[in-house]
Formats: structure tokens, sequence, C-alpha cells
């Protein structure tokens, strides 16, 4: 896989573009600063226009080449980012250490999909966000019709508004929906693409990564 992305990213150009992600950018304009967490994070493009609105950005990808060019484009527009290479379920976040996530185009192998988003809700403050955009599962078909708009042919790896809905059973749902939009996203992501967007605050703390009553309660209590 690392193969895959390190090739993916070793052109010149930027993949996906340089420009951050259309749905991060209208929900981030809709928040106050504080640390967040781009998984899966490519070149960037995310993570950096974040720091520019005054963000404490961590991101993380598996690709070298990715994280190379992230750090370029950060260098560029004057700000820093905390970019690390790991896999999923290496990355090593403190619980509620962040006041958003953002997710663009995570599209993990079914056997992986439930203990991800565990961790990513792990990682979340009790009030924080989710901000995520992937492609649908009647992606697909578009897809077939569109190569150039990008995204997995595994209908397993696309999302459904109800799979979202399970995911994140403890959040306020503040916008879920599929839509049709037209992306232009660098090389990767172009033309007429069926997504999933979600925008979601966390209402409580899941007790699935091994939390006892305890600390659940000391951390409510503090919040």
């Amino acid at each position: 896989m690392e193969e895959f992305w390190d090739e993916r990213y070793s052109q010149e150009e930027f993949a996906y573009g340089k420009e951050p992600n259309e749905y991060i950018k209208a929900k981030l304009s809709l928040l106050p600063p504080g640390k967040i967490l781009f998984p899966g994070e490519g070149e960037g493009r995310n993570a950096v226009y974040a720091a520019r609105l005054g963000w404490d950005v961590s991101a993380f990808d598996l690709s070298t080449n990715a994280k190379a060019k992230a750090d370029q484009l950060a260098r560029s527009q004057g700000v820093t980012i905390d970019y690390r290479i790991h896999r999923f379920f290496e990355e090593s976040y403190a619980q509620h250490e962040f006041d958003v996530i953002g997710l663009t185009y995570i599209h993990p192998s079914p056997d992986s999909k439930k203990q991800i988003h565990e961790r990513i809700d792990s990682y979340l403050k009790v009030g924080g966000y989710i901000v995520l955009e992937a492609f649908s599962k009647e992606h697909r078909e578009i897809n077939r019709v569109n190569p150039a708009a990008g995204g997995p042919s595994d209908i397993d790896r696309l999302y459904s508004v109800e799979e979202i809905k399970e995911a994140f059973p403890n959040y306020e749902v503040i916008e879920l929906k599929r839509e049709t939009i037209d992306l232009n996203e660098g090389f990767g992501h172009v033309g007429k693409s069926s997504v999933v967007r979600f925008f979601g605050r966390k209402k409580a703390v899941s007790l699935s990564q091994g939390e006892d009553i305890h600390s659940l309660a000391s951390h409510i209590y503090a919040t």
C-alpha cells in the first residue's frame, strides 16, 4: 500500500491539488481554532489551510512522499504542521486530545473500518467535531462512467448515510447527507461524483476504548 501512495505522490504536481477540500473549508469557517487532526492527510492541503487559519495541526499518512510534499507546502505558506508517517493503528495520540478531526476520502478496508472509527472517536474531545467527506456507495456507478473522479472500486470501502450513523452513534448530527457534486481537486478527483458529507458533534465519550466509568465521569465534569 505504501508503494501505491508513494507512486501517486511522486509527481511534482499535487495529486489532489493544493487547495483545501471545499467541505473542510466550509465547516472550519464555523469553528474557532483549536487542535485539529487530519488522518490520512496525503500532501497536506487541508492541514496547511487549517494552520493558516490559526489551528494547531496534527496529521499523518503512510507515504513518505506525501509528508515531503506536505512539508514543502507548509513552508511555502509560512506555517508549521505536526505531520507524522504512520499507518492507521500505528498512530498514538492521546484520548480526547483534539477539538476537530477532519476526514477526506478515507476509505478503509471493511475489516478495519469499525476499529478505525473507534480510534478516531477516542481522539476527539466531548463537544468536539468530526468533518467528513467520502465517496458514497452510489459513486461506484458514476466512477465507471467518469474514472477521473477517483475513489475505490470496492463497494464495501464506500459509505452510506446509514453506515455513518452506525459508526458515530454518540454524535449530534448537524449535517449528514449524500450529494452529487463536481470535484476539481488536482488530477485525482475530477468531475461528477457522489459523496457522503457528515458534520457531527461528540455528545458522549465511548467506553469502547477501555476507559473506566470513573475516568469517564471525571472527564465529563472537567469539561
